[in-house]
């Protein structure tokens, strides 16, 4: 009988090892990169200060700062994606001894959260923008904005001029096509994975979007890297944003023509996110406006150099509070001297 042949000894299969390891490698990164809310109250007690307040505003708690010369011009600030009233911190301390000035976080962003309309457009911002200055007794004032806050701000002089006195545009959004698709933008629009996405923790996209911003790369520090990183965190800033990135619209700059309002218009020459042309185009379509590049600075000058860009203000916009619209003049009573006539004239027999 032939010797039997040995059956070849089957390597052990080493993929299910390797799959466990896999496995438990992105399990490990993601435990990692998760980052839940943090509570709203830590967030209150870090950010909040002495002048914060806390209105109700169309139904949410919104943070509002109102602060300088309480008879002097209102200067109601608008910040941009993102961002936070803490970003007029250098214009409070430069302009408080000549306007009133009052900053707010927008709904989804800041101290303020989510609120019940549950939209984040522009259109609803300005909406919203009209109820804060109902609730602070605010009939005609002046009003300024940052990027997106800039939009909001134009769009509200646009659909209520009769309670603008003056603008201020600081590297505003406005024209289609401004620059490149943010890397937020893009990553919130691909469905789950935008989903999932604003659970990870926040630092790396928001230094990214930090180093964007600013001209200059010192201007990231640790204390404000951490103050937009929290804030992305309070409760329901992130659903809103993934909503409002989501569901945002090119803006129509065809009503700019129509606008007839004292305008400021700030831009910084280093923006990398809405280039220095779109100033140009700001001034060219809303008559009267006044133009100030600052040539070192990026998207935000009004935190990179806040004293120049506060000279700009302050060089433009009246300290006097505006008067109310004037009445239109009742008709004066006939004289005494004219005969009336009748208002029917009787036929002759």
């Amino acid at each position: 009988m032939p010797p039997r042949r040995r059956r070849a000894e089957t390597p052990p299969r080493r993929w299910p090892l390797l799959l466990l390891f896999a496995v438990g490698a992105l399990a490990g990164v993601l435990l990692w990169a998760y980052s839940p809310d943090l509570p709203r109250d830590l967030l209150v007690e870090r950010y909040a200060n002495a002048q914060s307040q806390f209105l109700d505003v169309g139904g949410t708690r919104a943070h509002v700062r109102d602060e300088g010369k309480p008879d002097a011009m209102p200067l109601v600030m608008i910040h941009g994606s993102l961002g936070s009233l803490q970003v007029w911190d250098g214009w409070v301390r430069e302009l408080k001894d000549r306007y009133r000035l009052i900053s707010v976080d927008l709904p989804g962003h800041g101290l303020t959260g989510a609120w019940p309309r549950g939209e984040y457009t522009i259109e609803a911002y300005a909406d919203f923008i009209e109820v804060l200055a109902d609730a602070l007794h605010l009939d005609r004032f002046a009003i300024a904005g940052q990027s997106m806050g800039g939009a909001v701000a134009w769009t509200f002089a646009v659909t209520r001029p009769e309670r603008v006195t003056a603008l201020i545009l600081i590297d505003s959004s406005g024209y289609p096509g401004s620059g490149d698709v943010p890397f937020t933008t893009r990553l919130a629009r691909l469905g789950p994975v935008g989903d999932i996405a604003i659970y990870f923790k926040p630092e790396w996209m928001t230094r990214r979007a930090l180093l964007d911003t600013y001209a200059d790369p010192a201007m990231v520090t640790p204390e404000r890297l951490r103050r937009y990183s929290d804030l992305q965190r309070f409760p329901g800033n992130r659903q809103a944003t993934l909503q409002r990135l989501r569901t945002e619209e090119p803006l129509d700059p065809t009503p700019l023509k129509h606008l007839d309002v004292p305008t400021l218009i700030i831009w910084g020459a280093k923006d990398r996110q809405v280039p220095v042309n779109n100033a140009f185009r700001f001034q060219n379509d809303i008559k009267g406006a006044k133009l100030a590049i600052f040539s070192k600075l990026g998207h935000a000058p009004m935190e990179e150099d806040p004293a120049e860009t506060a000279a700009a203000v302050a060089s433009f916009l009246p300290t006097e509070a505006a008067p109310p619209p004037a009445m239109p003049a009742a008709p004066l009573p006939p004289s005494s001297d004219q005969p009336v006539a009748p208002s029917i004239v009787p036929e002759k027999d």
